[in-house]
């Protein structure tokens, strides 16, 4: 009967870790593919491997840290079986994930904006890519950054300081708004 228990517990602990987690899963993955079908695939993958893994989880990290090493582990795995270097989303605003602007203009110009800093984002090595989708899309600190890249917090912050400057190197704002994308910059 215990035995039975502790798969209820099991379970519901996994619905929990699921409802909670499942978007900053996805966020993770579709910035490092590239296409909305492969992060869906990635993070059904990740949540897999979460569930044959939850009975070892220690609790030495955050649950939310812990799960998006899973997520990074299983990014990073199938991408070495693909040798893709192209990790971030065409389109950062889908149609359906758009923001309601007043102006339609509005919303057509910021994402020929993000599709420039997306194009200078996937120009970085992928350790810089890593640190710039954790610190600064996903909105991590820089002790759980380092958690999941499995790395001193001093890299981060120094591979998250290096990755903005190449950033600003690649892509240069306009005085009248717009950013432009510089293919030559080092």
């Amino acid at each position: 009967m215990e035995s039975h228990q502790n798969s209820q517990t099991n379970q519901k602990d996994l619905k929990r870790l699921y409802d909670l987690y499942l978007h900053d899963v996805y966020k993770y993955c579709l910035y490092f593919t590239n296409n909305h079908a492969e992060a869906e695939d990635l993070t059904q993958d990740t949540f897999i491997k979460v569930m044959k893994s939850y009975p070892s989880f220690k609790g030495d990290s955050s649950e939310k840290t812990w799960i998006l090493s899973i997520a990074r582990n299983t990014t990073v795995d199938y991408f070495r079986k693909r040798k893709i270097r192209d990790f971030l989303p065409d389109i950062f605003f889908s149609k359906t994930n758009a923001p309601l602007y007043d102006d339609p203009e509005q919303h057509w110009e910021n994402q020929e904006e993000w599709k420039e800093i997306q194009h200078a984002l996937t120009k970085l090595k992928p350790a810089y890519r890593n640190v710039v989708i954790l610190r600064g899309l996903q909105e991590l600190s820089i002790k759980e950054t380092a958690a999941i890249l499995q790395c001193k917090e001093s890299k981060v912050k120094v591979d998250y300081h290096r990755a903005l400057k190449q950033l600003q190197n690649y892509v240069s704002k306009h005085e009248e708004g717009g950013f432009q994308f510089h293919e030559d910059a080092k």
